[in-house]
């Protein structure tokens, strides 16, 4: 199945794309048939020039080797120079063995001159038959020649004229007349020897040397004789056309073919958009399921219940984004029990959590999802929000029990004001009688200073006894608390002296940091002395069993309108509680606690326009804080 909502608009460009991929192949065909022959015309390349660099080899090496053949016979052209006398003719010039060699191997002719450039000898005469000299075979003195000359010691020269064609047929290697023409050139480009008749071809490389010093004027050629195609004219481009060819016809198909496809896309997104029309009208959300579980389709509803995208959903297998972290393994016992086909035909309740956090409530009714020839797909899930129903009645459900609470806070606060008027009159009775004792011993002239200091000490706490009683009945018949000018400090003070053996007797250390100076409070001082008392309290009996107890209260300035009082312990903390939990009436720790301390802590720092809060503190346990309001004193100009 496929997800419910529409994918967003697409751009232009994109569109274009998705239209035009039927011609993809072929333009991939041509960008591959252009790197084909761009690669055969760097190799084309790179082989003429390798074929060049060849040639240019072998016209070197011939070259050389044909130098050499010219420089010996130069050699044996002054030998014979330096053994002929100072007058020679032709019958004594064909006597010499060097003059007989030369005219079989490469000489046409040897001719002596004087110093007056006059003809002393010439052998072969034009008339002298091949079989009036040892000189057999004949001499081919016909076609171009060239000549080579050195000096002679009666100041005449010595010239001796060879054909160039010989000296190719003599110095040429067969495997290079194999591979080149080879011709020699003169400075007119006109040929003075060459292997073959070829033509020069297109094709063909050719290169030339100098033959200087041997033969002035004369260049050495080579040509090439393997004539190459043109890279484009070679067999892999013809296979290149012809893949070109299928590719179009291939992009042609494939054309028709998406056309037919789009046709039949169009009429199923008329018929979803039905679908999703419908769906979408529901206030219910529907999630569909293979299965395995897998989520196969999800509609609005359900996507806007549960805070998460179509393309988040769609696809996931247990556990799912939306269960409760802290409940997977149950969530998951009832993904099991509902894929087995027993899910409750009546729907059952689950809790969620949405994208952003937030835990929601819903009904879940689970139906078979089956196909068109009848066989079971998956699941078919109705989802309903019951978050609001829940909510109403939680709410409904604590305001009755607020309503307990109050019945039971006003119950006590009548007991407690009974209470207080009862107390009132034996403490008033006992400040008396203890006064009466204390002046009937001064009158007696009782000189036991301890005893009367002792008395006047217990009068004070009754009258102190009273005074909290009053108090705290005051602010029980919501009465307001009675403020007055007044320091944190002595207050904290007082509370830890009452406090202190208490403390002792339990090995709890206690210590306090006071700033230094803090200005003055307008507070009921009996009751922040009551609330501190109360704090310090909780304080030693979380410590109870601990190894080094300890407690520190600390005072300090909070901004410009408030002082901070901090009460610290090193126990075990609070567990994570806050000071809601903590401070709800009769929300008790404590086996035989009521549960109203801190309640009524809170409610007197709230009278007096301050703040009660609970956390971590830096001992590593729990840190319960007050704030009381400081006296602002205008100065009068």
């Amino acid at each position: 199945m496929s997800p419910t909502f529409n994918a967003p608009p697409k751009a232009p460009h994109t569109s274009l794309l998705r239209r035009s991929v039927w011609a993809w192949p072929l333009v991939l065909a041509l960008i591959f048939v252009a790197l084909v022959g761009r690669w055969l015309q760097w190799s084309d390349e790179q082989e003429r020039e390798e074929d060049r660099r060849n040639l240019i080899a072998d016209v070197l090496t011939l070259e050389t080797r044909m130098s050499e053949w010219l420089a010996r016979e130069d050699n044996e052209i002054k030998l014979l120079a330096s053994t002929l006398p100072r007058r020679v003719d032709d019958t004594t010039l064909l006597r010499y063995r060097a003059v007989a060699q030369g005219l079989r191997r490469l000489w046409v002719s040897v001719t002596v001159i004087d110093a007056d450039n006059r003809l002393q000898a010439h052998v072969p005469t034009p008339m002298q038959h091949p079989d009036t000299h040892p000189i057999s075979g004949g001499i081919d003195d016909t076609g171009l020649s060239a000549h080579l000359s050195t000096p002679l010691r009666s100041g005449g020269r010595l010239i001796v004229r060879f054909a160039p064609s010989a000296l190719l047929r003599q110095t040429v290697p067969w495997w290079i007349s194999r591979k080149y023409d080879v011709r020699l050139m003169d400075d007119y480009g006109q040929r003075i020897a060459t292997t073959a008749d070829a033509v020069t071809l297109s094709g063909q490389q050719s290169y030339r040397v100098s033959m200087e010093p041997q033969m002035p004027e004369a260049y050495l050629e080579l040509t090439s004789r393997e004539v190459r195609r043109a890279w484009w004219r070679t067999l892999p481009m013809a296979l290149m056309g012809v893949f070109l060819v299928l590719s179009a016809a291939a992009s042609v198909m494939l054309r028709r073919q998406m056309r037919e496809v789009a046709s039949a896309e169009d009429r199923w997104r008329t018929e979803a958009a039905w679908r999703r029309a419908i769906e979408d009208s529901l206030t219910v959300g529907l999630r569909g399921r293979d299965l395995d579980g897998r989520l196969v389709h999800v509609n609005r509803a359900f996507c806007k219940l549960v805070g998460y995208a179509p393309e988040q959903l769609l696809g996931q297998l247990p556990p799912m984004p939306y269960w409760l972290p802290n409940a997977v393994e149950d969530s998951m016992q009832r993904h099991l029990r509902n894929m087995a086909g027993a899910a409750p035909t009546e729907g059952y309740e689950a809790r969620w959590q949405r994208a952003d956090g937030m835990p929601i409530d819903v009904m879940v009714f689970e139906s078979p999802l089956v196909d068109a020839r009848g066989v079971q797909m998956g699941w078919m899930g109705s989802i309903v929000d019951i978050t609001a129903r829940k909510r109403s009645e939680e709410r409904e459900r604590r305001h009755l029990e607020a309503l307990g609470n109050q019945a039971r806070l006003t119950t006590l606060g009548e007991v407690a004001s009974a209470l207080a008027h009862q107390l009132n009159q034996p403490l008033a009775a006992m400040a008396s009688y203890n006064a009466g004792v204390v002046r009937t011993l001064e009158g007696m002239q009782f000189s036991d200073t301890a005893v009367l200091n002792a008395l006047r000490r217990e009068g004070e706490q009754v009258a102190e006894a009273g005074r909290i009683v009053q108090r705290i009945r005051g602010f029980l018949t919501r009465r307001a608390p009675q403020p007055e000018h007044c320091q944190v400090g002595d207050i904290v003070r007082r509370a830890l002296d009452l406090l202190r053996r208490d403390l002792q007797r339990h090995h709890i250390h206690v210590q306090s940091h006071i700033a230094d100076p803090l200005p003055d409070v307008l507070a009921d001082p009996v009751l922040v002395e009551q609330v501190l008392i109360n704090l310090v309290r909780n304080a030693a009996d979380a410590l109870g069993g601990l190894p080094h107890p300890r407690i520190e209260v600390s005072v300090s300035r909070a901004g410009n309108r408030f002082v901070r009082v901090d009460v610290d312990d090193n126990g075990e903390g609070l567990g994570g509680r806050g000071i809601d939990e903590l401070a709800a009436p009769f929300h008790s720790t404590k086996p035989e606690g009521m549960g109203m301390g801190l309640a009524i802590c809170r409610s007197v720092i709230e009278a007096h326009h301050g703040a009660l809060e609970a956390g971590s503190g830096p001992m590593g346990g729990a840190r319960l804080s007050f704030t009381l309001p400081l006296e602002i004193v205008e100065v009068q100009p």
